[in-house]
């Protein structure tokens, strides 16, 4: 029997076109959640079956709670996912706006680690965007057109602001690829030098099996950092060993043999690399897109 499916997310034009077309030809409409189908589709692509551990890494994407998703672990089958695990929450100033200015994303995130008092200490005096970023901060404080999110796209942007390689994006995933070409130029000598800043999974209290990725630990060894003249470069790789670093972390926690690589993140090379060097060396076994987009083509 044929059935029509779509995203969760009900603003979407695919969405409204599928509940059409279901209620026109009088079969079921399935609604998907946007990671699943992400980890579905690596799934599929390599004909993998069983239970599976679904890292789904991107922008942003219609969570089964109402909120944006995006720095997700999920236990999935083709049938089903449980979100095991996810990135501390932050807000998105100006929603979509934050999308294209990684700055806002930067000012959310230093919010978030650092309280109100010191998030602007990076904005400098008498500048245009000083004048906008109290405005920006003021949202914050307020809650206002500020949605929460766990997306591990924007805490890239935020990254890529802090390290001055993106204020404002011309092109989807622009500050990500910056970042990712700056952690390129870190010498060979010095990628394996640095510990991976501290991302620690903590079990959330009201729902103690589901845990909780805290970058924020990260964040304030980032900006010791920056603070004492490291080169953009060695931070940046950091950060992206950070990034593997609680793919393994998470991965051993877990316990499923099998690891799925997907979302917009993981067109990242370098960070795809990290990461199934670093499952594949404690024994799990990493699958990544080849043929089929690890962006939202895929889906």
């Amino acid at each position: 029997p044929w059935s029509v499916a779509c995203d969760l997310h009900p603003g979407y034009r695919s969405t409204r076109l599928a509940v059409e077309l279901a209620e026109r030809w009088d079969v079921p409409l399935i609604r998907v959640q946007h990671h699943h189908a992400h980890v579905a589709a690596c799934m599929a692509e390599h004909g993998v079956t069983g239970e599976v551990l679904g890292i789904a890494w991107d922008g942003a994407g219609y969570g089964v709670d109402g909120s944006l998703w995006g720095g997700e672990f999920l236990l999935a089958t083709y049938g089903k996912s449980e979100r095991v695990a996810h990135l501390h929450p932050f807000r998105l100033p100006g929603g979509e706006q934050a999308a294209r200015e990684p700055r806002r994303a930067e000012l959310a995130v230093r919010w978030e680690t650092f309280g109100a008092q010191d998030c602007l200490a990076a904005v400098k005096e008498g500048t245009e965007w000083r004048v906008q970023a109290q405005l920006v901060v003021a949202m914050l404080a307020k809650q206002i057109q500020s949605p929460a999110t766990t997306s591990m796209g924007r805490l890239f942007d935020a990254v890529a602001s802090m390290l001055g390689l993106c204020q404002v994006a011309s092109f989807e995933g622009q500050a990500a690829m910056a970042l990712e070409q700056e952690a390129m130029k870190a010498t060979v000598s010095v990628r394996g030098k640095d510990e991976a800043y501290p991302i620690p999974l903590i079990a959330r209290e009201d729902e103690p099996q589901r845990c909780v990725a805290d970058w924020r630990p990260m964040i304030h060894l980032l900006t010791d950092d920056l603070s004492r003249g490291t080169e953009r470069s060695r931070i940046a790789h950091r950060f992206h060993r950070s990034l593997a670093d609680l793919i393994g972390q998470a991965t051993e926690r877990v316990g499923v043999r099998q690891v799925v690589l997907t979302g917009g993140c993981f067109q990242n090379v370098l960070l795809a690399d990290l990461a199934r060097e670093r499952l594949e060396s404690a024994g799990f076994v990493a699958f990544t897109h080849r043929e089929v987009p690890s962006n939202d083509g895929g889906l």
